[in-house]
This record gives structure tokens, sequence and C-alpha cells, in this order.
């Protein structure tokens, strides 16, 4: 028998509400207000999120989020940096008593991202997980898979991040559609302009896109059903769509004002 899972999917949002979103739903699953839950979510615009312990002095270009019209808001999960743009993101938040969820973290990862796995390959799209680490620092995340992560030809093709909080897991991901590698680049500060040239020129042969792997344009809807059923398969549960109430709009807007609107970067966030 499966296993009822929440369901919650908005309308693209800001970034601050996003994770004051995502950090929400911890909080109401830890209460036990809400069950196991998977969320869907877009952002309102181009946003550089970075990781809970990234440095922004001297890695991350100001001016280049401000000329992009980009929005910038720090995670409460780890990693490294992901401009969401045109994307599928996801989030989940389980108990880590949950039986389904291993102790380690490394397991952890691999479980939940069976669901994962199992929506590339509604898309017809060869993917396998990375099997090592690598060890190359980069402020970028899709320069580098880490354990369990999707490549496809060897390219990493979506990034994943966790934490754990009140006895709950919260783990979010990124799924590109497509990427726009020159704004990606215009976001961060290199020694040099021929530097930046030269790690962009190479970028493609770490990372890869849906539309990239597939040589053709997939609509979010597509991409959207694809990891949907995904998910029910490949965790072998049974999804019920909810909304959230006024309540918990209010909450998530208090949120979203007090923890992430101010976030290192003046005037780069605008706040819905």
């Amino acid at each position: 028998m499966q296993e009822k899972w929440g369901f919650l999917e908005n309308v693209p949002h800001d970034a601050a509400i996003n994770m004051a979103l995502d950090e929400a739903l911890l909080n109401w699953h830890h209460e036990g207000k809400i069950p196991p839950t998977l969320r869907f979510y877009q952002w309102i615009a181009p946003t550089l999120s970075i990781g809970h312990f990234q440095k922004v002095d001297g890695k991350i270009d100001v001016e280049g989020i401000q000329n992009h019209q980009c929005q910038f808001v720090r995670r409460m999960t780890g990693g490294s940096a992901v401009l969401h743009d045109d994307e599928l993101t996801y989030s989940i938040v389980i108990s880590e008593q949950h039986p389904a969820i291993a102790s380690s973290i490394r397991q952890a990862y691999y479980d939940l991202s069976k669901g994962i796995l199992r929506g590339y390959q509604n898309l017809n799209i060869p993917v396998d997980y990375a099997e090592s680490f690598s060890k190359e620092r980069s402020s970028i995340c899709f320069e580098r898979p880490a354990f369990y992560e999707m490549v496809a030809d060897g390219k990493k093709i979506s990034g994943n991040a966790q934490t754990r909080k009140k006895g709950v897991l919260l783990q979010h991901g990124s799924i590109p559609i497509s990427m726009n590698v020159d704004m990606l680049f215009d976001l961060f500060l290199f020694p040099s302009e021929r530097v930046k040239e030269r790690k962009k020129q190479a970028f493609w042969k770490k990372a890869t896109t849906i539309n990239q792997v597939t040589q053709r344009k997939h609509s979010y809807e597509t991409v959207k059903t694809a990891f949907l059923e995904g998910f029910g398969e490949g965790l072998n549960i049974e999804l019920e769509p909810f909304t959230l109430t006024k309540s918990q709009w209010n909450e998530v807007y208090d949120l979203a004002e007090r923890k992430y609107t101010d976030n290192t970067i003046k005037g780069v966030v605008s706040y819905a």
C-alpha cells in the first residue's frame, strides 16, 4: 500500500517567499500539521541562491546581479550557488524518523533521488548517479557533482542540498530545463576576464540541462508532469495536492520578511 504524501505547487514567487515557504513546511511537519510533503515551485525572477555557509565577499559580483535584475537569497541548506531561472525546483520535508530515511546523509540523498531518477527516465533521458565527489572547489553548484546527484553523459544535470532541523529532513533541488550561462558567469567574480571566459567555455563539459541533452525545448508543464509521476513511482507514494490557508501564508510572509529579505547584498532582493 502506498503512503500518502502532501503535494504543494505554487505560482512563481519572490526569492524570499520561496525560501521561507520551504522552512515553514519543515516547521509544520515538525509540529505534525502536515504529512511528508513534496513541493514544486518556480521563481518570479532569475535568482541566485547561495549555501548557508557560502562566502559572498570576493566571490559574488553584486554589479552583475543588479545588471541582470536578479534576486539574491541565502538558503538554509548548504552547498554552492545556484542560478534559478528556467527550471523545476523541488523540495521535500520528511521526518528523520521515517523508515524510508537513512541516518547517513549520502544514503538519504540516494533514497530521495530515486524520484528524480525516475523523472528523467520519464523524459527518456538516460541518467545515472554520480558515484564520486569532486574535490575541486567552486562557488558555482553545477561545476561539480556531489554523491548521488544525477549525471547525463558524465555531466551534472541536477543539483540538490539538504539540512536536518527539529528532527525533520529538508531537501530541495534544481532541475534545469535550460541555462543562461552568460548570466550565470556574470554573477561571480574572477581574477580576470580571461579566466572567466576560460571557465565559461569549460562549463558545458561539466554540466548539462534537459533541453541540451534532448536537443529540443521542453515546457515547464511537460517537465512537471514527468517528475510528478517520477516522484510517485520512484518513492512509491501517493501525492495528495493541498493549498495553504490564509494563516499559513501570513506565517510565510512574516518569516520571509524577518529572515530572508535582508540578504547581505542590499537592494538586490525585491520583496513582493
